[in-house]
């Protein structure tokens, strides 16, 4: 699709302030940034009185497509996101079959293509068994590579450290980032089979079958491999006070290390288990107080880079079981993304400016989509967020638009709502209501520059 917008009279917010600005958009790329820029042949959109962010960058999601589409399909998926703000996503790899080859990527490519409605990123995985595959993929297109230390669904095998050390050394030689489920598969495993040992089944003692020192010990191995070798990594869904205090230290020391954290470590607590069950059962789990607080503190004090969903939807059978041990691991989220971090930002958790920050720029700067994605400058692809600041939205589990709409959040009051969400210049979502066809298209990383996060 081709054409011009003129976004007129909007409060546009970015890492570096706020300001009223115009955005013209043409042939889907920004072309222009001012006040009271005009464009005869442009469809114009008023956004007075509303807050314009960069279109959100959802580093980690699970669409589930292929082989595990009874969970969740790329359309569905994909609709979500555009509902929830969020103009592109990073696909994780742990589908069926698991994306450890450049052909697998290719043919995982080609058959999303055609289901997107928003544009997408697909990460390669790290095994033992195809660490000489890495550059191939990487050189296909792969925006980074997934590497799982702890059990996860698909059942992939956490790598050796002699895998894992090689991995980190092609990150430094190729310049792409490593992100890392950071959970010691053998510590898990101890700690597991000791609760089990109790015979208790209720998901409040979930936390105790993954304790904190699981994933303090991966998170350490993470930053000395990623200083003996200048390799890039990110933690993803980090949870605990412990690595964020590690991570604190490696950045002082320049150690390429970035944080992820996700809305529900911000907002939810162990505690948790007890309201809503095996609903919230996810990998690493909900933690204590502390640990929630140490991540707010990170947030605001630039350790948390970015805040991703860990979308990872399931079945509703897959998910009620009253068995904690026998239930799946995960829940949807890239809808509620966005929307959970704009309330606390209106609340003044944080300042509006971080949002594009730890939405945007950040996981566009990680996986060198930037500025192309992740920003509103002239030359970036005109992604955007408008935003009503003065509505409140309620979250309701069966508005929502993913295949099986099970969410913590249901009944949840927002600040803030969701106005349009535009894709290259167009309009995708426009007032609650889904306008456009499917027009997302796969990225590559264009940038394999050293990172430096603002």
């Amino acid at each position: 699709m081709s054409g011009s917008l003129l976004v007129k009279n909007g409060v546009i917010v970015t890492s570096t302030g706020i300001q009223r600005l115009d955005i013209l958009i043409i042939d889907g790329v920004i072309e222009a940034l001012g006040r009271d820029l005009r464009r005869e042949d442009a469809e114009v959109l008023d956004a007075g009185g509303l807050l314009v962010f960069p279109g959100a960058v959802d580093e980690h999601v699970h669409m589930r497509d292929p082989g595990l589409t009874y969970k969740e399909d790329f359309e569905t998926g994909t609709i979500a996101a555009a509902f929830g703000g969020v103009t592109t996503i990073l696909e994780m790899p742990n589908t069926l079959p698991p994306v450890d080859s450049a052909k697998i990527l290719r043919e995982k490519r080609t058959l999303l293509e055609n289901k997107a409605y928003v544009d997408f990123g697909l990460y390669g995985v790290l095994h033992d068994s195809n660490i000489d595959d890495l550059p191939e993929m990487w050189m296909e297109g792969a925006v980074g590579f997934k590497i799982f230390l702890g059990p996860t669904t698909g059942n992939i095998p956490a790598p050796s450290d002699k895998t894992l050390i090689k991995a980190f050394e092609e990150s430094a030689a190729h310049g792409f980032t490593l992100a890392l489920h950071a959970e010691n598969y053998k510590l898990v495993e101890h700690y597991t089979e000791n609760v089990k040992k109790t015979g208790r089944n209720d998901a409040d003692v979930y936390p105790d079958s993954r304790p904190n020192i699981c994933e303090e010990e991966a998170v350490s191995r993470i930053i000395l491999f990623a200083k003996k070798t200048g390799g890039r990594a990110l933690i993803v869904h980090t949870s605990t006070n412990e690595a964020v205090s590690l991570i604190r230290e490696a950045k002082m020391r320049n150690i390429k290390v970035f944080c992820e954290t996700c809305p529900q470590y911000l907002l939810m607590t162990r505690e948790a288990y007890r309201r809503l069950g095996t609903l919230v059962k996810i990998n690493p789990p909900l933690r204590d107080e502390k640990d929630r607080e140490a991540l707010w503190d990170g947030l605001r004090g630039g350790i948390v880079d970015t805040v991703g969903s860990d979308h990872a939807p399931h079945s509703y059978e897959e998910k009620t079981v009253n068995n904690v041990w026998e239930a799946a691991a995960g829940f949807i989220g890239v809808e509620t993304l966005f929307p959970l971090i704009l309330d606390s930002a209106l609340r003044g958790l944080i300042p509006l400016e971080k949002i594009p920050l730890v939405l945007s720029e950040n996981p566009a700067r990680i996986f060198g989509i930037y500025p192309r994605k992740g920003s509103i400058t002239t030359g970036a692809d005109g992604d955007l967020v408008i935003v009503d600041p003065t509505r409140e939205n309620t979250i309701k589990a069966d508005k929502l638009h993913s295949k099986h709409r099970l969410t913590p959040y249901d009944g949840v009051k927002v600040k803030g709502r969701i106005k349009y969400t535009i894709l290259r210049g167009v309009k995708i979502i426009d007032d609650g209501e889904l306008v456009n066809e499917k027009m997302g298209r796969f990225i590559k990383p264009i940038t394999r520059d050293d990172v430096t996060l603002t």
